[in-house]
């Protein structure tokens, strides 16, 4: 929906993003891993090329599982990489081809996918005023859901097993709230062709009067900044690239399993 003749209004020069951007990371190795040794060295290498890694634990002798966080920048492939090359580097005096081509790579969030999922569906009844019953009707109406889309469903390469999903909030500015049902059917359509020129999953959008969640997978080659800057100004050709969301979003991953779960794993 983008038309060349007209420059972004959204950046990731202009945007401020919070987010909470959580991944488990498994690698394989050929034989018994060897010790934790390299662990702190690679912490500090890993955090200087933008990941912290938060845990580590052997699943089984051969499987190193880490906890990782990430910026909005980092694309999901890159976090493999960097971990599997800079441990590689470490361990290369004792073990010249240490670890496995393959990997698993999932998002994880601070609450499972399926309650983001049911908390967005709830964001109209939780908003819904009294005054401003024909809005919350014609929202109502809005709503994304698509129930053929399952984000649980693992997704492969030649080398990988992967879940990256992710949770989008934009708000829109005060004076671009609406209650015209041609403004959110537009606005509806511009969140279905973004996701579908992006090849993006979309399992749910959530329309409410000042604000939109998104409930998506992503592919391994799309940071999440990535992924929120074409839905912004997509929104923002509708209005003759004005400046009608505010220059901020949320990117929160989500998963099967919480953090909780991954920590206690860890312990």
């Amino acid at each position: 929906m983008n038309s060349p003749s007209f420059a972004p209004v959204y950046t990731a020069a202009n945007i401020h993003c919070a987010f909470q951007l959580n991944w488990s990371l498994s690698l394989f190795w050929h034989d018994a891993g060897p010790g934790v040794g390299w662990l702190p060295e690679l912490m500090q290498l890993s955090e200087s090329a933008g990941m912290r890694i938060l845990q580590h634990r052997f699943a089984t002798e051969t499987c190193s599982q880490f906890l990782i966080s990430t910026r909005p920048p980092m694309r999901p492939v890159e976090i493999p990489k960097g971990v599997k090359g800079r441990l590689q580097k470490l361990v290369r005096h004792d073990r010249r081809n240490a670890l496995q081509r393959n990997y698993h790579l999932q998002s994880l969030g601070s609450t499972q996918r399926q309650k983001v999922e049911h908390y967005v569906a709830g964001q109209l009844q939780h908003h819904a005023d009294d005054d401003e019953l024909n809005v919350d009707q014609i929202l109502a109406d809005l709503q994304i859901v698509n129930p053929e889309v399952d984000l649980g469903r693992q997704r492969f390469t030649s080398h990988a097993r992967y879940r990256c999903n992710l949770h989008v909030v934009v708000r829109l500015l005060p004076q671009y709230s609406s209650s015209d049902p041609e403004q959110w059917y537009r606005i509806r359509r511009a969140i279905r062709v973004t996701a579908d020129r992006h090849q993006h999953l979309l399992s749910r959008a959530g329309l409410l009067s000042d604000h939109v969640h998104l409930v998506l997978g992503i592919n391994m080659d799309q940071s999440p900044l990535d992924v929120v800057l074409p839905y912004m100004n997509n929104i923002a050709w509708l209005f003759d690239m004005q400046s009608v969301l505010r220059h901020s979003c949320f990117l929160g991953t989500v998963g099967e399993y919480d953090l909780g779960v991954i920590s206690r794993r860890t312990d």
